[in-house]
């Protein structure tokens, strides 16, 4: 049976929700009916990843929300709301947006790999979420844009996920365009890797983290770091980073595991050190 908890109730009132099923954690946005990322919603968040990265038993982190919409992005009533700071809101803003993109560092930086589980919309810097996490899977009515430049405000920071998740050209139609795009769009663009009928997202979530959460846990950490590490290196040196890594791996005791597992025809048993 999995356990669902509440964390950080009162201080971010339930606004993120814990789920723990064996190895793997699963983390849902709390924050109705659009599921903002407001400042409240991200201390939450970012605290429940800080507890991921520091919980070796966990090998795989789902990032889901409740409700019809996966994240509308910033919480622009609360923006709206410091305009009349005598600083005109700067410091409000650079405080949010530094916010948002250091949970975007934490995401990509934390040792388990990340799945967004997407049904409904996510926009601007909830679409950032998306790109930002290792492997996305959305329902087939899902939908993905980046439309600040509708209001005067070019998505910025969310093009910093985007940018790396898409293809350059079709980065740039979903930013200068502001535009919706589809499940089987954000799918050709890269934003996405799967897409499921909506009866069936959890189930193919539950299997595919599953399935990550079987392999070696120090294979695991390691290979999203080298992932990271290398994406943008020079070749030559992409592959300097790669060999050292490997090497280090190859000496691990979960390779030397799973190595002799499969010479000997048997299933390996992770050490995770």
């Amino acid at each position: 049976m999995a356990d669902v908890v509440q964390l950080h109730k009162g201080e971010a009132d339930g606004l993120v929700l814990k789920e723990r099923n064996d190895a793997v954690l699963r983390l849902t946005l709390n924050n109705p009916p659009a599921n903002v990322l407001s400042i409240a919603l991200m201390e939450a968040l970012s605290a429940a990843l800080d507890e991921a990265a520091a919980d070796e038993t966990i090998r795989v982190v789902v990032l889901a929300s409740g409700g019809n919409l996966y994240s509308a992005g910033h919480d622009l009533k609360e923006m709206t709301a410091h305009r009349g700071d005598p600083d005109g809101g700067r410091a409000f803003y650079e405080k949010t947006l530094r916010m948002a993109a250091d949970l975007m560092l934490k995401i990509a930086g934390l040792p388990q790999p990340v799945l967004a589980e997407i049904d409904g919309l996510a926009t601007a810097a909830g679409c950032q979420l998306v790109a930002t996490a290792d492997l996305a899977i959305c329902t087939d009515t899902s939908a993905f844009c980046t439309p600040g430049v509708n209001i005067g405000l070019f998505c910025s920071t969310p093009m910093v996920a985007v940018t790396r998740a898409a293809h350059p050209k079709q980065a740039m139609e979903m930013l200068l365009t502001g535009e919706t795009i589809d499940a089987s769009t954000a799918k050709d663009f890269g934003l996405v890797n799967r897409i499921v009928p909506k009866q069936y997202l959890r189930q193919v979530v539950d299997k595919y983290s599953a399935v990550i959460a079987s392999k070696s846990p120090q294979a695991l950490r390691i290979g999203k770091a080298a992932y990271r590490a290398q994406a943008g290196l020079p070749l030559p040196e992409a592959y300097e980073k790669a060999v050292a890594i490997m090497v280090d791996n190859m000496l691990g005791p979960d390779a030397k595991e799973g190595i002799g597992a499969f010479l000997e025809k048997r299933m390996p048993e992770w050490k995770g050190e």
